[in-house]
């Protein structure tokens, strides 16, 4: 049985909410499971990485928490929070702490192919 999960969110639209609250809450069950779970964002998903995006998204109307507190409650379970490098050309380098490495292609598939 496989004991990683990795989540790619590539063109994860931050302009629709609505669908970002799955991805963090999928993983933070899995690292609860004790699989090792890495999230890994990149292209318009990476703008989530910026410091003071997530935070002001909400999956749902009128809901108190955040997409930034997705991502907290996900990196409190052990989720491991990267994004790749060319992400950081278009949104800068200004990241939330959750976030604990930058990362290019080559990584995305050497891990997808291990």
């Amino acid at each position: 049985m496989a004991d990683k999960l990795m989540i790619v969110m590539v063109n994860t639209d931050p302009g629709n909410a609505a669908e970002l609250g799955a991805p963090f809450f999928q993983a933070a069950v899995a690292a609860a499971m004790d699989y090792d779970v890495e999230v890994i964002l990149t292209a318009r998903a990476g703008e989530l990485a910026k410091k003071g995006v997530a935070d002001k998204l909400f999956v749902k109307e009128g809901s108190g928490k955040s997409v930034y507190d997705f991502i907290k409650d996900a990196h409190e379970a052990g989720v491991h929070f990267k994004v790749c490098t060319p992400t950081l050309d278009l949104y800068g380098n200004d990241l939330i702490p959750e976030i604990e490495e930058t990362v290019g292609g080559a990584y995305v598939i050497e891990q997808a192919m291990d």
